[in-house]
């Protein structure tokens, strides 16, 4: 297994992520996050279908 990378490792991955990506980086990181709040969304829904489910 390989060790968990430093800070300093962590900076360069991210001026390597900021070359390559430079003006999609931010459009990468906001389809993220609506990609993280629909999953958020669905997971609520199958949580409400279940406990209307286990009252009926």
């Amino acid at each position: 297994m390989f060790p968990m990378p430093g800070p300093m490792e962590m900076i360069i991955f991210g001026i390597i992520a900021l070359l390559l990506f430079g003006k999609r980086l931010p459009d990468l990181a906001r389809g993220l996050g609506k990609g993280i709040v629909e999953f958020k969304k669905g997971l609520n829904d199958v949580s409400n279908d279940i406990t209307q489910d286990n009252r009926i």
